[in-house]
């Protein structure tokens, strides 16, 4: 997972810890649902946002975070019950 763009070491290790441990897991998975995995698996840290929604998102698509355009990152937030 590490050789994926925005997926840094601890990233890769929190997803790991929820079971997607390859880009096809997080493929068949999706952005929202891995990023409410880990909200569950931390219940008392603070999953940012930008840093793993987004990044996932980013991941998948070959983008940098920040490149994502909002109206995706509206649906993002919805899908993973933040919106």
């Amino acid at each position: 997972m590490g050789t994926l763009q925005n997926v840094g070491p601890t990233i890769a290790e929190r997803l790991a810890a929820v079971g997607i441990t390859t880009r096809a897991d997080l493929e068949r998975v999706g952005p929202a649902d891995a990023f409410q995995r880990i909200s569950k698996r931390y219940p008392n840290e603070t999953i940012s946002v930008c840093y793993y929604l987004y990044s996932l998102e980013g991941a998948l698509r070959g983008l940098h975070r920040d490149s994502i355009g909002e109206a995706r990152k509206g649906r993002l937030r919805e899908q993973a019950g933040l919106g």
